[in-house]
């Protein structure tokens, strides 16, 4: 059975987005509705493999879907929002609660350290809306190194807003720890799967404890399109108002369209810079089409 891709009032709407329930490096809420407006008309069960804060899933809300990332506490969140949003939400309170009537850098590391004796969706959840820039950043030896944030983290009240809509547009999602290789794998003719992996212009410094290769994932679409699934692919595309362009190796032949799509300011360099003016760091990611 085809799902329609208008069962999302924000899907075909470029612009409109949703109020992200996580800070995640690389995240597409800002152009997620003009990315999934580019996607088929209709399609069967939605695939995600690299899920990191969802943005594109809730603007497409399927009525069925299969969501996975490689890193467990992050899909335990998700899992957690879909089965019991109120234990989430009580996750956050109680963390934001302390950061507020404590000395919030001691909080937060204690927070940090907590997640990273033994790494846990509750901590990582309050970090994602707490830490630098938003940037949530892995050592090679899967040490969560990022520090605090100038900004004051969302308070419970608006936390719990975002949590009862995000709860509905994921209601149809099934949440999955596993590689990327294995989702893809499990698409079949009709289904759609959109891919946002770590860049590899920039994204590879963050995250050094989880093993990819853009090698096997384009082996992974390979097989995916010659069953008949629809692909989509985010990419890097342009640095610094397009003066770098990112050369990443394409297939030939593997997709039929490219399609820039304009990301805005860089996180990842606001977080390098430290706060420095960002003008020229716009960031334009190519999106690729299998149809």
């Amino acid at each position: 059975m085809y799902q329609p891709r208008l069962f999302s009032e924000l899907a075909n709407k470029p612009g409109a987005s949703l109020p992200p329930l996580l800070k995640w490096i690389g995240n597409k809420h800002r152009v997620a509705s003009e990315i999934a407006s580019y996607f088929p008309v209709a399609y069967k069960i939605y695939y995600e493999p690299f899920l990191g804060s969802g943005a594109v899933l809730g603007v497409c809300a399927p009525t069925e879907a299969v969501a996975s990332d490689g890193l467990k506490p992050l899909i335990e969140i998700w899992r957690t929002l879909k089965e019991n949003p109120q234990r989430l939400l009580s996750w956050y309170r109680e963390r934001w609660e302390r950061f507020q009537e404590s000395d919030r850098r001691a909080v937060y590391q204690e927070i940090k350290a907590s997640f990273n004796r033994e790494p846990n969706p509750a901590d990582l959840l309050f970090l994602s809306r707490s830490c630098y820039g938003g940037v949530i950043r892995f050592r090679k030896d899967g040490y969560m190194s990022t520090p605090i944030g100038v900004h004051n983290p969302i308070r419970p009240e608006a936390m719990a807003k975002r949590i009862a809509i995000w709860r509905n547009r994921i209601s149809g999602t099934q949440f999955v720890w596993r590689f990327s290789e294995e989702t893809i794998d499990r698409a079949r003719a009709g289904d759609l799967i959109y891919c946002d992996p770590p860049y590899s212009d920039t994204q590879k410094i963050l995250y050094g404890s989880q093993q990819f290769s853009l090698e096997r994932l384009f082996d992974g679409i390979q097989r995916a399109k010659r069953r008949g699934a629809f692909v989509a692919l985010s990419i890097d595309g342009h640095k610094k108002s397009g003066d770098k362009v990112c050369n990443v190796p394409i297939p030939q032949g593997l997709f039929k369209r490219t399609i820039l799509i304009n990301c805005g300011r860089s996180m990842l360099r606001r977080f390098q810079m430290e706060g420095k003016t960002l003008e020229s760091e716009v960031v334009a990611d190519r999106l690729l089409l299998t149809w």
